[in-house]
């Protein structure tokens, strides 16, 4: 695999295509009191690093590490592009992000998804890699479609 990262790119049009996408796909399956998928916009605070995965120049997908106090981070935005699904593009910014995580000092990482059928792969995603389910975090509130997971790194 001759796969990169790279940190940033919001600005770059195949990368906003991809969050539209994202974004679109995120509120069309999730009610609105559960939805807590981040617009580009949100993407740019100065306490989430975002990181796309490319291969020769092409979008495989992106995902984001916010931070929420110390030693506490948060997995965002993680999307593979339609032409990447099943090549392991999400295990590999799951495994850069971890990594960045600890290179940064934080020691645990949890995220928020939903439930249903669209949430499966993600959902078998974090329970292979060990995430476990948790309470809700961040100020967040707990719903019957909104699913917790945290690890320690």
């Amino acid at each position: 695999m001759d796969w990169q990262f790279f940190e940033g790119e919001l600005d770059h049009d195949d990368v906003r295509e991809l969050l539209a996408q994202h974004f679109a796909e995120m509120r069309s399956g999730s009610p609105p009191d559960a939805c807590h998928v981040l617009p580009i916009d949100g993407l740019k605070s100065p306490v989430i690093r975002f990181f796309t995965l490319r291969e020769h120049g092409a979008l495989l997908g992106c995902g984001a590490l916010k931070h929420l106090e110390p030693g506490h981070g948060e997995i965002k935005s993680m999307r593979t592009s339609d032409s990447a699904l099943g090549r392991g593009v999400g295990k590999a910014m799951l495994d850069h992000l971890i990594a960045y995580a600890r290179s940064e000092g934080i020691r645990r990482v949890s995220l928020e998804t939903g439930s249903t059928e669209q949430f499966a792969a993600a959902l078998r995603l974090y329970r292979k890699e060990g995430f476990e389910p948790t309470g809700p975090f961040g100020g967040y509130r707990d719903t019957p479609f909104t699913r917790f997971f945290t690890k320690e790194v």
